[in-house]
């Protein structure tokens, strides 16, 4: 499920490019997206109605900040700086979902969880090719390292929002960061001609509504899902470490169906990258069957 919800995440990237290059804003097309997400999980908002009142902050915390917050700052920051440097200080959540579990709720961390995630940092530098990009804006970097603290936040606040359903707390927090972001975007500005024409991906032409239904079913209501079920199985540290195959998946999908570039310095990021998640999730899953095991009771 965090495989799948990295890939998700990751898709999203490529085809919002190719709705914007046709002529739609990027903070447009995440609304699309998150009010789309939104309207697909109402069914569960409804059934769980009385989910507000018993968990008001926890919903509160994962719209404003685990959905939102990520959006709003990442798309504020690469204003400022390039998207790969934005991208890899976004993606320095799971070191801060470490440090938060170490230092602040003193648990342990397995030492595969650091190392795995050092090496996946270095990797994911290599993909983004952060070298490019050395004349900072100190307001961007600060606005990425908002996203990342929000993106932290996604993985501690699922990690912890256990008595709540998963399709209760995506579908309330997909409603709450629609509210935000529709007020900053007015919707009702947006050209909607545009969702009528096409897109292009992977040199061919395709409807444009593809592309809303991708971002929307796969990218939002798939991804978020299976990323708060994948954090409740395997803890917020792993399963923030397994989130960096996410920018993988992004620069794969975006040289395929984009025809950007991939060079054999990104190749072999990537590779670091899928090393570290690896190394950060074995330990823990070792660790898990071995709390699992059956223990006998006394006669």
């Amino acid at each position: 499920m965090a495989v799948a919800s990295a890939f998700c995440f990751g898709g999203s990237g490529p085809v919002a490019k190719a709705l914007i290059n046709a002529g739609l804003g990027p903070l447009q097309v995440t609304w699309l997206r998150l009010a789309g997400g939104a309207l697909l999980m109402l069914p569960f908002a409804i059934r769980h109605f009385d989910i507000p009142r018993r968990a008001p902050r926890l919903l509160l915390g994962y719209g404003l900040i685990a959905i939102a917050g990520v959006q709003g700052f990442y798309f504020v920051a690469v204003a400022k700086i390039p998207v790969g440097v934005a991208l890899l200080i976004e993606f320095l959540a799971p070191v801060l979902v470490l440090g938060w579990t170490r230092f602040v709720r003193r648990r342990p961390v397995a030492r595969s969880s650091a190392v795995g995630v050092v090496i996946a940092v270095v990797g994911l530098a290599a993909v983004v090719e952060v070298w490019a990009g050395l004349t900072l804006d100190p307001v961007g970097i600060l606005l990425a390292f908002g996203a990342a603290c929000c993106q932290a936040a996604f993985f501690l606040l699922a990690d912890t929002g256990g008595e709540v359903d998963p399709r209760a707390l995506a579908s309330y927090g997909l409603l709450i960061a629609t509210g935000v972001i529709t007020a900053v975007v007015a919707p009702w500005t947006i050209d909607w001609s545009v969702l009528g024409g096409r897109i292009e991906l992977a040199g061919q032409a395709v409807p444009a509504l593809f592309g809303v239904g991708w971002i929307v079913l796969f990218s939002c209501v798939f991804a978020y899902l299976t990323g708060i079920l994948a954090v409740r199985k395997l803890s917020a540290p792993v399963a923030g470490a397994i989130a960096y195959l996410e920018p993988v998946v992004a620069t794969v999908l975006a040289w395929w169906l984009l025809s950007e570039h991939l060079g054999a310095v990104q190749i072999v990021g990537g590779v670091l990258v899928l090393l570290g998640a690896y190394a950060a999730q074995r330990r823990t899953s070792e660790n898990n069957e071995r709390v699992s095991e059956p223990v006998a009771e006394p006669m």
